[in-house]
């Protein structure tokens, strides 16, 4: 009977090394996408000249700040560096070469750039970062790697541990949250939950602005998207093709969400997560890399070793062997501790269990997963912030050209990018008055370092547009901040 038991758990919990391989390269990959994205703005959002300088994260996040290696300096070019050492070590991720080090750099400097700027961050940052904190105790580097090339011994086919088993249940755990919190939304329950939010042209994009005219299709993706997440426990129950099948249907809605919605590497974030989920009998049917004519005879191994060798530079060293001791003594029962810790923090957000009185939080804790949950934003907005020139003239400081509060014909393309977007929303509910502060004083300098004619003084408003009201939906402005450009 144990030993039927134990069987069936290493079938639900253990995950193929071809899928760990395919979960290193797709985080690897997610990360240099998501640097060359928010290098687009690194000056706006990562020093102290942009929207959010060093001083306002130590007053708003105090110990929280220290966390960040980004927040040692203000200047652009040490965040430049701080890039640029990030991709380099995605890079050796994605190779695969000396992985688990690759992969503890890659995770440490993308959590240090993320607690850097909490402001333009959505659960997709969050997911990641609990993903690589699984990773770097996952064996990613047996299968696909110049590890394994380098390595005599045979890898594992399937494997089994806590690691595993965390990646399999942080997932489920983030679904079912999402599920208990939609469930106690009366939209989602009535199928027009989906509806308002492609009606948020803020977030909609491509596909999301056809779907809006077709009601009936979009209820029928809202029921099955709820359905979907009330039964995600499943994607650990079943196995074979039946656990591939539910996998990859979950994957085909996030890959709708990322061509329907600006929501950053949320998207790809949660369909990478969803590799761990597929079987063997999914890797089996892929071809392997040798049947890729240019490297059926290409001596991958022999040449690993003459690039390391002809650029020592590049070569990271090996952990030191007391630190793979620890990781294989100490590791699986810190991460048994965190797994459980996991689940309960993440029970108690839905109120499932109890928070103790003399607990590290008071009362129940915020959900991480909420996502449109219970009911989704029924606000659209968008910036408008004219300023006061030198010559007597105005200007939208924030876009440029002349002040039109009238509703955007793009909404979401008015944001530069879907960072900025959420950025915006935080400095909405800002409570501390220095968050919205500090935007208007950046368009300030910024204005007044690309023009002759300067900027006296910034205002910025967000015109808000209640999306569930009678066409044509009234608007609202709604100031955040006044400032003067010669304070």
């Amino acid at each position: 009977m144990t030993g039927r038991l134990r069987a069936a758990v290493a079938r639900r919990l253990g995950v193929d090394a071809r899928a760990l391989a395919a979960l290193r390269v797709a985080l690897a990959g997610i990360v240099l996408v998501d640097l060359a994205l928010r290098t687009r703005y690194l000056a706006a959002f990562y020093t102290d000249a942009g929207v959010y300088p060093r001083s306002l994260l130590v007053e708003q996040y105090g110990s929280l700040a220290r966390l960040s290696v980004h927040a040692l300096s203000g200047a652009a070019w040490v965040q430049a560096l701080l890039f640029l050492a990030t991709a380099a070590a995605a890079l050796a991720m994605l190779a695969g070469y000396r992985t688990t080090l690759a992969t503890l750099a890659t995770g440490l400097l993308v959590g240090s750039l993320h607690y850097r700027n909490p402001l333009v961050l959505n659960s997709g940052d969050t997911l990641l970062r609990m993903l690589f904190l699984w990773a770097i105790f996952a064996p990613l580097g047996e299968r696909w790697s110049v590890d394994a090339l380098r390595s005599d011994s045979d890898a594992r086919e399937r494997v089994l541990g806590v690691a595993t088993a965390g990646l399999l249940l942080q997932v489920v755990v983030v679904y079912t949250v999402n599920a208990v919190l939609k469930l106690r939304g009366e939209l989602w329950l009535s199928g027009e939950a989906v509806r308002q939010v492609l009606e948020l042209d803020m977030f909609t994009v491509l596909l999301g602005e056809m779907l809006s005219e077709y009601p009936a299709v979009v209820v029928a993706f809202d029921r099955l998207w709820l359905a979907m997440l009330t039964a995600s426990v499943f994607l650990v129950v079943s196995t074979g093709w039946l656990r591939a099948g539910f996998a990859a249907l979950f994957a085909a809605m996030h890959a709708g969400m990322l061509v329907s919605m600006q929501l950053a590497v949320f998207p790809l974030v949660s369909i990478a997560a969803l590799l761990p989920f597929l079987p063997a009998k999914v890797w089996d049917r892929l071809p392997g890399w040798r049947a890729v004519p240019a490297l059926r005879t290409f001596p991958l191994s022999e040449y690993a070793h003459r690039v390391e060798h002809a650029l020592p530079v590049l070569a990271l060293p090996a952990l030191p062997a007391v630190v793979v001791r620890w990781k294989n003594r100490v590791a699986p029962a810190l991460l048994a501790v965190l797994l459980a810790g996991l689940l309960v923090w993440n029970a108690a957000t839905v109120g499932a269990v109890d928070v103790p009185e003399a607990g590290p939080v008071d009362g129940q804790p915020e959900p991480r997963w909420s996502m449109f949950a219970p009911t989704p934003v029924g606000t659209d907005y968008w910036v408008v912030a004219p300023g006061r020139l030198d010559s007597g003239g105005s200007v939208d400081a924030f876009h440029g050209g002349p002040v039109q509060w009238s509703e955007p014909p793009d909404v979401a393309g008015s944001y530069p990018s879907s960072r900025w977007r959420k950025y915006v929303a935080n400095v909405r509910s800002a409570d501390d008055q220095s968050v919205p502060d500090a935007f208007a004083g950046y368009l300030c300098t910024r204005w007044n370092e690309r023009s002759e004619d300067e900027l006296r003084s910034v205002s910025v408003f967000v015109v808000e547009q209640d999306v569930r009201s009678d066409d044509p939906p009234p608007t609202d402005r709604v100031t955040l901040a006044n400032v003067s450009c010669s304070a």
